[in-house]
C-alpha cells in the first residue's frame, strides 16, 4: 500500500496541488497503528490539517490538475519537514504526549523515512517533472487557537520563503483585494523552513511556488470545502498568471 494518494494523475495543469497533512491515519506496522494519542486528539489540528485533503481535491478538480496527498499522520512522521528536522518525529505536540513516539529509536525512525516520508517524496518529485513549468501549491490549514494562546485573527493565511515570493505575493494582492477577507502574510507560520517540501521541490528547482493556510474551522465540512474551492480557484489562477505577464513584461 502507498504512503500517498494520487488524485487526477492524468491531468496536464500546470499547477500541482500538494496536500502533506491530509489525514490521521496511523500504518498498522507503526506500534499495532495506535500512537497511544486518545481519539479526541486524533481528530485534532495535531495529528492532521483538518479539511485540507477535501479541499485540496475539490481545487484540484477546479483547476484541472493534479493533487498529491499524504496518507499517514503527521504524528507518524512529517512529510512537511527535513530528514534532519528536529521535529521530524513530535514527542509533544500543543499539549499533548505522543506516548508510541516519546522513545522513538534511530532505527525506527529511519524505518518510517523508508516506508512513508521518502516514497511521498518520491512521488511528489516525479509529478513535479512531468512540465518545465510547473507550479507547486502547498494546501495546509491551522487552528484558531493553539492552547494558551490568542486567537488568530485571519481566514487564509499565505506562506512563503525570502527565496522566492512572487507567487505569494501576487496572491496575497489578490486575496487582499477581497473586502471580507483577513489574509495572513506569512501568518500563522514563518513560511521558509529549509529542507521542508516547499524548499525541497520548488525553491530547489527554481519552480513557482506558494503554501496556502485555510483556518480549519471555516473548512471542517464538504460543503465549505467546495466553496472554498470555488472561491480559491480562479484568484489562484490569476496570481499565477499576473506572474507570468509580470515576467513577460521583462
Amino acid at each position: 500500500m502507498t504512503p500517498f494518494t494520487i488524485h487526477g494523475e492524468s491531468r496536464d495543469a500546470r499547477i500541482l496541488i500538494t496536500c502533506d497533512h491530509a489525514t490521521n491515519r496511523v500504518p498498522p506496522d507503526v506500534n499495532g497503528g495506535d500512537l497511544g494519542v486518545a481519539p479526541a486528539d486524533m481528530e485534532r489540528h495535531i495529528a492532521f490539517d483538518v479539511g485540507a485533503a477535501g479541499l485540496s481535491v475539490a481545487l484540484a478538480d477546479r483547476l484541472g490538475a493534479t493533487a498529491i496527498l499524504s496518507d499517514f499522520s503527521r504524528l507518524v512522521i512529517d512529510p512537511n519537514r527535513g530528514e534532519d528536522d528536529p521535529t521530524l518525529v513530535m514527542r509533544l505536540y500543543d499539549g499533548t504526549i505522543i506516548p508510541a513516539n516519546r522513545h522513538v529509536d534511530a532505527a525506527e525512525v529511519e524505518r518510517r523515512l523508508d516506508t512513508l516520508h521518502r516514497p511521498y517524496h518520491a512521488a511528489l518529485a516525479r509529478l513535479a517533472a512531468r512540465r518545465d513549468d510547473t507550479v507547486i501549491v502547498a494546501m495546509h490549514s491551522f487552528t484558531p487557537c493553539l492552547k494558551g494562546r490568542p486567537p488568530r485573527p485571519w481566514q487564509v493565511g499565505v506562506l512563503h520563503s525570502h527565496l522566492d515570493s512572487r507567487l505569494s505575493r501576487a496572491l496575497i494582492d489578490r486575496l487582499r483585494a477581497e473586502p471580507d477577507l483577513c489574509v495572513g502574510d506569512n501568518e500563522p507560520y514563518d513560511g521558509h523552513l529549509p529542507g521542508d517540501a516547499i524548499d525541497r521541490h520548488a525553491l530547489q528547482a527554481g519552480r513557482h511556488n506558494t503554501l496556502i493556510e485555510l483556518r480549519n474551522d471555516l473548512i471542517r465540512t464538504e460543503a465549505d470545502q467546495a466553496r472554498w474551492a470555488d472561491r480559491l480557484a480562479p484568484i489562484l489562477e490569476r496570481a499565477v498568471a499576473d506572474v507570468a505577464d509580470h515576467a513577460t513584461a521583462f
